[in-house]
């Protein structure tokens, strides 16, 4: 922590969430989708000074989930520490390996978000090159990201590097590369999401106003 006249300064911070993981690893399950990243990060790490919150998603289109995620996507850019990263939604057909499905179940379509990990680790590396941040914080399960973390860790020793995985619990979200490869690791639960969640609705400076999607 940066120090001037005797009075500790908070350490320049961006964070960087991963969106589907965060979704998959901890908020589908329960009525906590209605997130608010500002928050929770700017009470979480109260020794940071964030500069940006970097949320990366794919836009969910086909999905009958499209019109739920806009409208939080939309909520969430009424902040200006937000900044979402988008990768894109592909449709993919998949066949049915099992014997015995029928020749008319065997393939379905589905769709997978791609790209994300990709940008993620672009950002990072981006901004430490550009000396953004002294503080990296990642919230991700995904093993992926581990290079981008260990050459961060080995080429710019004045960053610190902290990952929340996204989990129920520690074990459910081991993620131990994920974790030895940062300074510090926390497994990122429900206590964390609960207490902040965005007001209903949200209301953009501009009078625009985002309620919170039925179910959630």
């Amino acid at each position: 922590m940066s120090v001037f006249r005797g009075v500790n300064l908070a350490k320049s911070s961006i964070v960087y969430v991963d969106g589907f993981n965060l979704y998959y690893g901890l908020l589908r399950p329960k009525a906590y989708k209605w997130f608010d990243l500002v928050r929770c990060f700017t009470s979480i790490r109260q020794d940071d000074s964030i500069q940006k919150i970097k949320y990366f998603t794919a836009k969910v289109t086909g999905s009958p989930s499209y019109n739920r995620q806009d409208v939080y996507l939309k909520a969430l850019s009424t902040s200006p520490l937000i900044e979402i990263v988008y990768g894109v939604f592909k449709h993919k057909d998949i066949y049915c390996k099992v014997s015995s499905c029928s020749s008319s179940h065997r393939k379905y379509s589905t769709y997978e978000e791609k790209r994300t990990d990709v940008n993620i680790a672009v950002h990072m590396l981006q901004d430490a090159y550009k000396n953004n941040c002294e503080r990296i914080v990642l919230v991700s399960g995904d093993s992926d990201l581990v290079p981008s973390l260990e050459f961060i860790k080995r080429d710019f020793h004045s960053i610190e590097t902290i990952v929340y995985i996204p989990a129920v619990n520690k074990k459910r979200g081991a993620a131990v590369e994920l974790r030895t490869a940062a300074d510090k690791n926390f497994t990122f639960g429900f206590n964390y999401i609960q207490p902040f969640l965005l007001s209903d609705p949200v209301i953009s400076p501009s009078g625009n106003t985002f309620a919170k999607p039925s179910g959630w």
